[in-house]
């Protein structure tokens, strides 16, 4: 009850006016809210409308140490990589190195394109914009919970592109592409492989360079396995309630749908930065991103990013499965990230990075 209480006071302070409110009379709340959430989590609120950032955080992130969470303690991000793999996506397209309505048999490493064809997808209708607004028709392996299954039998396990496109293949038929959003990880993974085969590099490093994430400031972010972590940033352990999942293998979540380490301030930070103007060389670019599709459900989630709408604002957001969120709202220049060292403090974690922006509760 006690965080349901200051998140309502938060919501009368912050919203809609957003975190300049944070710094001076709201601070202090959020700052005790996150002390009140149930389990180690930070905040981190940066943008235009903000005098300077600012974040709190709070909880045991290293249990073995005793060393505290913070706005710079990195955790696996999960789905909200799938932004950067669309921006990264989008960069191409400015730089006309791929059409976003191209058909994807074409790009996708022969392996990728058999398996689907073989299981009757139609590679040559399917298109990079269908991909990247999960109206593909393909089904979600990372939503079943088989595939959890799987990894809790074989922890260590080391998943190819191949095998996760498999499961796919296996779990489900395919569905008519272009008619409406089905949200598929196994998208994200297929448009992880074009990516690296346009550019010629690991898909870590292409989005790294894409981006130009190096010029943001970003000091706790890498793309596991592909990339060498910073130094000094060490992994806090992820839980799903009692289930410690610190050793899963990264490759079970590493091709375009997760695959990011970041912490809250750097995930902000680059919310921030995207729909402010500073990652695409031109704004028709990020126009391009946030243009609603034709297809069923097409507004709610556009090229790499949900949209949701209160009272006439819109928000910008994107959600991850271990627990990590990030929300930008335009009309205030806000942007917050949220993380939690356990699935199980998402919801409440969530609903208080919402209510800095006064975002409505979020939906898959």
């Amino acid at each position: 009850m006690k965080v349901v209480a200051l998140v309502a006071s938060l919501v009368l302070v912050l919203a809609p006016a957003g975190p300049t409110l944070a710094q001076s009379t709201g601070g202090g709340r959020l700052a005790e809210a996150v002390e009140a959430l149930p389990r180690a989590s930070a905040i981190y609120v940066a943008g235009r409308g903000t005098t300077e950032p600012w974040g709190a955080a709070a909880g045991v992130a290293f249990p073995e140490t005793g060393a505290p969470m913070t706005v710079d303690t990195p955790v696996r991000i999960a789905s909200n990589a799938k932004t950067f793999t669309a921006a990264t996506v989008l960069r191409l397209w400015e730089t006309g190195r791929i059409d976003l309505d191209a058909p994807i048999g074409p790009l996708l490493t022969p392996e990728l394109d058999a398996l689907l064809v073989a299981d009757g997808y139609d590679t040559a209708a399917i298109t990079v914009r269908q991909l990247l607004t999960h109206s593909a028709g393909l089904y979600d392996h990372g939503g079943d919970r088989r595939f959890v299954e799987a990894i809790r039998a074989d922890p260590s396990h080391v998943w190819t592109r191949a095998e996760l496109v498999g499961l796919t293949t296996a779990w489900a038929d395919p569905q008519p592409a272009g008619v409406a959003f089905r949200y598929s990880d196994t998208g994200y993974i297929l448009l992880g492989d074009i990516v690296e085969r346009i550019t010629g590099k690991p898909l870590g490093v292409a989005v790294r360079e894409e981006l130009r994430l190096d010029r943001l400031g970003l000091t706790a972010s890498w793309w596991e396995i592909m990339e060498p972590a910073p130094p000094g940033a060490v992994r806090a352990p992820q839980a799903l309630g009692d289930i410690d999942a610190r050793d899963w293998h990264a490759s079970m979540d590493l091709y375009g749908g997760g695959g990011l380490v970041m912490s809250a301030r750097d995930l902000a930070t680059f919310f921030a930065a995207l729909f402010e103007g500073r990652v695409f060389d031109r704004p028709d670019t990020l126009a391009e991103m946030l243009r609603p599709g034709r297809h069923q459900g097409g507004d709610h989630y556009r090229l790499g990013v949900f949209v949701s709408e209160r009272d006439g604002r819109s928000f910008y957001w994107h959600s991850g499965f271990w627990g990590t969120v990030a929300i930008y709202a335009p009309d205030a220049g806000v942007a917050v990230a949220g993380v939690t060292t356990n699935q199980d403090g998402f919801v409440p974690m969530r609903t208080l990075a919402e209510s800095v922006v006064g975002a409505p509760p979020s939906r898959p």
